[in-house]
């Protein structure tokens, strides 16, 4: 039944858990803090009690809840009115601020208006004063002798001469014609008081005039200069100053003629100049320009020729490699930017990140975009593997690789058992395929290597990596079983490699076989014969009784023919580990498929995180090779250590590059695996354990080969894992050694070997740590003991079990024990251990546990029917005659699934 704390019940009830538990005191309900369980009976005892307070205070409380909303919606209106007021009053202030700097702007703008007319008419009079200062000068002004000693320019000098000569010409004309005029006129008169009262009245009346005429007449030479006085009949004394005052007048227009002619040279000059420079920076500019095309041509070309000896995207040369999981830091180190500014940037993206913590390839990108930077994300494949470019005309044709993929016991064995004219089937345990393997067949003067792969769906790795380095798939399927689960894999892998697929029809001498059902089937595949305008080849064979072999092997040479497979033989060799295990006597064992170079022995080679030198070389016969050449299938020796299958090597010219690059992949791969352990402390311990309830199944694998290994672990990795983890904490192939044994027994482990035995040491030291070891030779043997066991470890299921009842007959108080009940026990057998329900008019008050249990003066573990006895409960008091115990306990039942 489930229960309810006080402190839960009072927060429904709207009151403090103090106020519920003196409500509880009161009717006698037991209950000493507020987070104390109450049975559902006292809490509907509870409810009915405390009903009408209950509605009392639901009331206040929705009195209290309307009077807040009032006055919210009071104190809200007049913060609305009080806004509302400040609004008009800011709204009138911006309103008196707009017309004062209107009034201000023109009265600013009127000031401005009337002090530009001031200084437009100050500047009209100024005007109109020096130029009729200037008509003055020129109307006094007689050009000296030595004016032109002044001019530094001759044709100056020379204009100025000529203007005083004609001036002069026309005052000598005005002279000569007044002569003329008044001689007549002295004749006419005849004395000389006439003349000196006509002289006395011209000087009288036309002063002014006369005045203006003789300064236009009479030149301005430098020096003292006698002007005649009309008082004194033609007399007048000479007059000092004025001609130093024409003759600053003649300086500043000399200068001022000089500084014209010689802004104009300049002027002209600098126009020259400017032309000329025009033209040669467009000619330069011309010239820089088609350097930095035809420079910026060479680096393409040079890009060009980069990317394709290094056979990525020439785009991919300049954007910066990073690995999968990239750390802040280094990322910022790659960029060759601040680590901070990559923080800044995920907080921003809602992704905040340490330096030490990894990122997503989504992150990376977004990061990069950004910074205006290009990255490119390298995944742990590309960089255990190498980039080639081999030049065309190096290129020499070799033989195809041909993989043969299918379902389980469809024969692919034994169609390559009769292609080899050997035996394979018969040797493998369970009739079933355990190891890649590769050998290679002579057909007309023609080779073809071909690759088994294990057709159990528990190989779906090995099968992937057999398509990936194949040039040829030959899909077998049974004609009297059709198209499989596993057939459909080997479909779908041979087209994500996109390799060319021939079907081989097998077991076609059987009764119930039908190959044309086997076409219908595989057009739903997208595998359409070549005879129903397919690109498909098919042949039906039958490898037991030899037939369609031929045929088989013709098609697969003109599929090779027109694909027109070649490959650089005169180079460093490369490849892929086809399969690899550890030999007790050789060591190291690797086959490798070359698909570049010719291989030596005594060639350094890197594969995957093993290096070494090829000490020996054999071939699928065992006999020794001195070369293996594209397409070539050997069995090498000389490797410090097993490498995976499917990795890819290459030969190194130094051995010092081939163990550098080992051991920095070595060490890259033990950081990456300490970074998946997840350390758990002292102080997380209780947390990760009460949050996660996790149980764990920890394993040590031990095999023949490398394939074998990943099979399994990708198998296991297919299981439910969501209630027991399973943990292969080392794997390795080999024997099963006492080192394994210590480290199953620190890490409290199974130990799995397939392929494999214990050593003699071992096995006794397993024996002596009670460290379980299971031997298997087939695979999903080892897969269902596995799953048992997962399914062993999981959670059982509690049920609860009745074990007897006692009724109370009456009950007594014993000092320190408090409350007894006198029982009888009225069904089944009551334990010292059992959990007890009181019952009372058949609602349940109380669930716990026995506090005591005796008989007469005597402490008991039980009590059978029949029997009386005195019982005491732990935490409750409220015992009256006439409840019943109902005794029972828990019991945990092992799961199945």
């Amino acid at each position: 039944m489930a229960k309810v704390r006080v402190s839960s019940l009072a927060k429904e009830f709207g009151m403090t858990s103090k106020e519920l538990l003196d409500q509880l005191a009161e009717m006698k309900i037991p209950a000493k803090s507020a987070s104390s369980a109450l049975e559902d009976a006292y809490v509907s005892m509870v409810k009915k009690k405390l009903a009408p307070v209950i509605e009392a205070r639901s009331a206040e409380i929705e009195a209290k809840k309307i009077a807040e909303q009032q006055a919210a919606a009071a104190e809200e209106a007049a913060a609305k009115a009080e806004a509302e007021k400040e609004r008009i009053a800011a709204e009138a202030r911006r309103e008196e601020e707009r017309r004062l700097s209107l009034a201000a702007q023109a009265a600013e703008e009127a000031a401005r208006a009337a002090a530009e007319e001031a200084a437009r008419e100050a500047a009209r009079k100024e005007k109109e004063r020096i130029a009729a200062e200037e008509l003055e000068a020129k109307r006094r002004a007689v050009p000296a002798s030595d004016s032109g000693s002044r001019f530094r320019s001759l044709l100056d000098q020379i204009a100025a001469q000529e203007a005083v000569l004609k001036e002069k010409k026309e005052e000598d004309a005005k002279k000569q014609a007044a002569s003329a005029s008044e001689r007549p006129a002295r004749k006419g008169r005849g004395q000389r008081g006439e003349r000196s009262d006509r002289g006395d009245r011209g000087s009288a009346t036309n002063e002014a005039p006369a005045h203006r005429r003789r300064s236009n007449a009479a030149p301005a030479v430098p020096g003292n200069v006698d002007f005649p006085s009309p008082d004194k009949g033609g007399k007048g004394k000479k007059r000092k100053g004025s001609a130093h005052v024409e003759e600053d007048r003649y300086a500043r227009m000399a200068r001022e003629a000089e500084e014209y002619s010689r802004e104009k040279v300049l002027e002209e000059a600098r126009a020259a100049v400017e032309e000329a420079s025009r033209e040669s920076t467009g000619r330069r500019k011309k010239r820089k320009e088609k350097r930095e095309r035809e420079a910026e041509q060479l680096k393409q070309e040079k890009k060009l020729e980069e990317a394709i000896a290094q056979g990525i995207n020439p785009e991919d040369l300049d954007a910066v490699k990073v690995s999968e999981g990239v750390t802040v830091a280094e990322l910022a180190e790659a960029l060759d930017v601040s680590a901070n500014d990559i923080i800044k940037r995920l907080f921003l993206l809602g992704t905040p990140l340490t330096m030490t913590q990894s990122m997503s390839n989504d992150l990376v990108e977004l990061v990069a975009d950004d910074m205006g930077r290009k990255v490119r994300i390298v995944t742990a494949e590309e960089e255990n593997s190498f980039s080639f470019y081999d030049d065309p005309k190096d290129l020499k044709p070799r033989p195809p690789v041909v993989t043969v993929m299918g379902h389980v016991d469809h024969g692919k064995t034994s169609l390559l058992d009769a292609i080899r004219h050997t035996n394979v089937w018969s040797g493998e345990a369970g009739g079933i395929t355990q190891h890649i393997g590769a050998s290679e067949v002579m057909i007309n003067g023609r080779k073809i290597t071909f690759v088994d792969t294990p057709g159990h769906e528990a190989f779906t790795a090995m099968r992937a990596r057999g398509a990936k380095i194949t040039d040829v798939v030959v899909l077998v399927v049974a004609a009297d079983d059709g198209v499989m689960p596993q057939t459909i894999e080997a479909i779908n892998h041979s087209k994500a490699a996109g390799v060319p697929i021939i079907v081989a029809v097998n077991k076609c001498d059987k009764e119930e076989a039908n190959p044309d059902k086997v076409r219908q089937m595989l057009t739903e595949y997208g595998i359409i014969p070549e005879e129903w305008g397919g690109q498909n080849m098919f042949v039906n064979v039958s490898a037991k009784k030899n037939i369609g072999i031929d045929e088989l092997l013709e098609t697969i040479l003109l599929q090779a023919d027109v694909l027109e497979l070649k490959a650089n033989p005169d180079t460093f060799a490369s490849g892929n580990i086809i399969e690899a295990k550890l030999d007790r006597g050789r060591g190291p064992v690797a086959t490798l498929l070359v698909t570049r170079g010719t291989l030596h022995v005594g060639d350094t080679i890197v594969a995957g995180q093993s290096y070494g030198s090829v000490r020996a070389m054999l071939d699928q016969h065992g006999e020794h090779k001195d070369e293996a050449r594209p397409s070539d299938a050997v069995e090498i020796l000389g490797l410090n250590s097993v490498p995976a299958a499917g990795d890819e090597f290459r030969v190194f010219e130094d051995a010092r590059d081939a163990r550098d690059l080992a051991e920095q992949r070595a060490l890259k791969a033990r950081i990456e695996e300490q970074n998946k352990v997840k350390h758990v402390t002292l102080e997380t311990l209780f947390e990760e354990m009460s949050q996660n309830e996790l149980k764990e199944l920890n394993l040590v694998v031990k095999a023949d080969t490398q394939g074998t290994i990943e099979a399994l672990a990708d198998s296991i990795g297919k299981m439910d894992q969501s209630e027991v983890r399973i943990n292969i904490i080392h794997s390795a192939v080999g024997a099963i050694s006492e080192t394994d044994v210590s480290l199953a027994a620190a890490s409290n482990a199974i130990i799995i070997g397939f392929g494999v035995r214990p050593q003699g040491k071992a096995r006794d030291a397993a024996e002596k740590e009670s460290v379980q070891i299971k031997t298997y030779s087939i695979i999903y043997k080892a897969i269902e003991d596995i799953d048992a066991a997962r399914i062993g470890m999981l959670a059982p299921t509690e049920e609860e079990v009745q074990t007897g009842c006692a009724e109370v007959r009456d009950t007594f108080r014993v000092p320190k024990a408090g409350l007894i009940a006198g029982c009888m026990v009225t069904e089944g057998e009551i334990s010292r251990d059992d959990k007890v329900r009181v019952v009372r008019d058949g609602v349940v008050i109380f669930d716990g546990e026995f506090g005591s249990m005796r008989r007469f003066k005597d402490d008991v573990k039980t009590v059978k029917n029949g029997y009386e006895c005195g019982l005491g409960i732990e935490k409750f008091q409220d015992i009256k005659v006439g409840d019943i115990f109902e005794a029972y306990k828990i019991v945990e039942v092992a799961r199945t699934e």
